[in-house]
């Protein structure tokens, strides 16, 4: 922090009038061209005291190579969001949701590129500073909530999974035919079991980079479950009649029976809706949204990339944001193609309803626990960042207080795990609050406040579309929430999709 104090002062020194007006075009134009460019720390955010070696940013230089960049942020993207994909488009048709996943995927690198540029012109990297230095210490709070709550409304949704899946799995592995009252059946005990026993010492490291073979592992299981939907697709019919003769027949409508003499109710059943809008809509939006959000991990990721630039960490977004967007679509549709009426906001229950003793599926259950384990100590990190930048900003760094933080956030994840009844509230209130706030309104109202206006005036194109980002950002917010709650008025809050 006094380093880049330092260089602040002596770049406000020069523009206060040391220099003529042409020099102080020339300043500005040096500061906010330089991140462009893929130099060194030093030349690239604080040009002025470029001779001086020491490490802005964090307290040591970043050793984290582009690939386990993308292993990361991809991690960070990807999680229990994919398993509501397929629920998402069953509410918003093929094509609606088509459209809504480019929109949404493209506005997320828009909104990275923003928090980028501000973070090349000030030299912060840090979400929670990025609001102080826009709106002073009301604005860090703010940051640094929302980055808390949305990233405690992650955690949650993962040890959800790990919650209502691994019990299932066990019983499935043991041959048990129902809750023997045994601990391990006890999703309870059992999400306390994995935070303890696996999630809290990767949540020990000290750096984020450390974590990208475990994010690595994870995309790989994430990977084992997109081909498992592709390849179950094509293996399940549509009806499904049942091919063991102790099962009743199972229909993709909800009914179990026997079909009628015509064979009109196939094509019912087993068509797919290419537009389509129901109460249930209102979740769809925010899933989608809350699928995408990354935007409290770019910033401690940008700080420990190799040889980091702009450039280098847009281009680590964009490879991050392209990947899982082709995952999630292929998801979605081979999904909804599979059940079509009849997939749940959690897919894995979709599959068991069909056959719980089915080998891949059971090895796809278990490859999603994995997944979605790994990727909460990556979501835990900016959670902690948050907390050090608002309590301790100003203290060195502690081992003692790196534990403690952990331990309380994992004792905070896991009571809301136990007392939330269903997983689709939490991504629908989550997803309908923090993640706008954190992909639209957040880093245009902070590029809006800290690009200089000697740069870029406040009525140029780039700070309208800023300002027009950020008004859609509030909107989709207010509709959401709207939606949803005209939702739990009318149908009950957990009307429809249980567990």
């Amino acid at each position: 922090m006094e380093l880049q104090n330092m260089g602040e002062d002596a770049s406000t020194e020069k523009l206060n009038g040391t220099l003529p007006d042409s020099d102080k075009a020339a300043v500005l134009e040096d500061g906010y061209e330089e991140e462009e460019r893929a130099l060194t720390e030093e030349e690239e955010f604080l040009p002025h005291i470029a001779s001086k070696k020491l490490n802005q940013f964090t307290d040591f230089e970043g050793k984290t190579s582009f690939g386990m960049s993308v292993f990361n942020l991809s991690n960070a993207i990807m999680g229990s969001g994919i398993l509501g994909l397929a629920y998402a488009m069953r509410n918003t048709g093929i094509v609606l949701f088509v459209v809504l996943l480019i929109c949404i995927a493209l506005l997320s690198s828009y909104s990275i590129h923003l928090l980028l540029k501000c973070a090349g012109v000030v030299g912060i990297r840090a979400y929670e500073q990025l609001g102080l230095r826009a709106f002073g210490h009301g604005g860090k709070v703010v940051a640094a909530v929302i980055i808390s709550i949305h990233n405690i409304g992650a955690m949650s949704s993962y040890l959800f999974i790990v919650k209502s899946e691994l019990p299932l799995v066990i019983q499935t592995f043991l041959g048990l035919s129902g809750d023997n009252g045994e601990w391990y059946m006890n999703g309870n005990v059992l999400i306390i079991v994995v935070s303890v026993g696996v999630i809290l010492p990767l949540a020990m490291m000290k750096h984020l980079g450390y974590l990208g073979y475990t994010s690595g592992l994870s995309l790989t299981c994430m990977c084992f479950f997109l081909i498992s939907v592709i390849y179950k697709k094509f293996e399940i019919p549509c009806p499904l009649n049942g091919t063991h003769s102790e099962k009743p027949p199972v229909y993709y409508n909800g009914n179990n029976g026997t079909l009628g003499s015509d064979g009109d109710d196939d094509d019912d059943v087993c068509a797919p809706e290419v537009f389509t809008v129901n109460s249930q809509t209102a979740y769809a939006i925010p899933i989608l949204a809350f699928a995408f959000v990354c935007h409290p991990e770019v910033l401690p990721i940008y700080t420990e990339l190799r040889r980091a630039s702009k450039r280098r960490m847009q281009n680590v977004a964009n490879v991050s944001i392209l990947a899982m967007f082709v995952m999630y679509l292929l998801t979605a549709i081979f999904g909804y193609l599979t059940f079509y009426e009849s997939v749940e906001a959690e897919m894995l229950h979709t599959y068991i309803k069909v056959d719980a003793m089915d080998k891949l599926i059971l090895s796809v259950r278990l490859a999603v626990l994995m997944a979605v384990t790994l990727t909460v100590p990556v979501v835990l990190f900016p959670i902690r960042r948050a907390i050090q930048q608002l309590l301790f900003h100003k203290k060195d760094f502690s081992w003692v207080r790196h534990v403690i933080i952990a331990c309380c956030l994992l004792v905070i994840v896991n009571l809301l795990v136990i007392f939330v009844p269903n997983i689709k509230d939490i991504f629908g209130v989550i997803g309908a609050t923090s993640a706008p706030s954190l992909i639209f309104i957040l880093p245009s109202i902070f590029y809006i406040r800290i690009i200089p206006n000697e740069k870029e005036p406040l009525r140029s194109r780039s700070k309208i579309q800023a300002a027009c980002f950020a008004a859609l950002g509030f909107v989709f917010m207010v509709m959401s929430l709207s939606f949803i709650i005209v939702d739990w008025v009318t149908t009950g809050k957990s009307s429809g999709v249980g567990h």
